[in-house]
């Protein structure tokens, strides 16, 4: 991956974390705000149980990534299986954004459909009542594992790119770039809550994910029918 392909990366982490990640992960950062943390700590405490929540979050996206990466690398035993893995994660990002701007429903269906599994309304349950540093971090791996359109994007990638060690990086990175909203998010649950702004970045985030997947549908073709890089 080139040093483009990175920063691309970050960019539409960052800009995403202000549209998508407030939306899909603001309802466990309000949760647990309003029930596991005393008015009482201090701001120090506070931010280590913040801070413990999106390690345990990164670290889901991390290992995704890795098992992504895994996968692809598996699958791509040509030049042909690479590119169709391409074309494929392309078709995936394109879907993803659509999703995000509210064209298609799909991965809409797919997040709400996850709330609905006992295991997750038991275990989510058990993580909320409890007060320890490692409950946040537990709930942070939960969220983490959440079907989530902005993770499927970075999931395709980790995927296209055929390799544990990139996909692993790619979702860390992603994961990364999202912590500085979401931790301040959780210190002051009035930060970034303006409509407007949010939609605004989401629509950033969203458009430069399809145009990152029909670059990578194009890299995929390349592959297969020999187009230039």
């Amino acid at each position: 991956m080139s040093a483009m392909d990175w920063w691309i990366i970050i960019t539409i982490a960052f800009a995403g974390s202000f549209g998508h990640c407030i939306g899909m992960c603001g309802g466990f950062i309000f949760a647990y705000s309003s029930t596991k943390i005393d008015a009482s700590m201090s701001r120090g405490e506070q931010l280590i149980r913040h801070g413990a929540y999106n390690v345990g979050r990164v670290s889901s996206y991390t290992m995704l990534g890795m098992l992504f990466g895994g996968i692809g690398m598996l699958l791509t035993v040509s030049m042909a299986a690479k590119g169709t893995l391409l074309i494929a994660a392309g078709v995936l990002m394109i879907i993803t954004a659509f999703s995000m701007l509210g064209v298609s429903k799909l991965l809409h269906l797919l997040e709400s459909s996850f709330m609905n599994f006992a295991v997750f309304k038991t275990l989510f349950s058990r993580l909320i009542k409890s007060k320890s540093v490692k409950s946040f971090f537990a709930l942070g791996m939960m969220n983490g594992l959440f079907p989530c359109g902005f993770v499927f994007f970075f999931a395709a990638k980790a995927a296209s790119s055929a390799s544990i060690v990139q996909g692993g990086l790619i979702m860390l990175v992603f994961g990364l770039a999202t912590v500085p909203t979401l931790l301040a998010l959780g210190q002051s649950v009035n930060f970034m809550r303006e409509i407007a702004f949010r939609q605004t970045m989401n629509r950033i985030a969203a458009v430069s994910i399809a145009l990152y997947g029909g670059f990578s549908i194009y890299k995929g073709l390349a592959h297969i029918i020999s187009l230039p890089m």
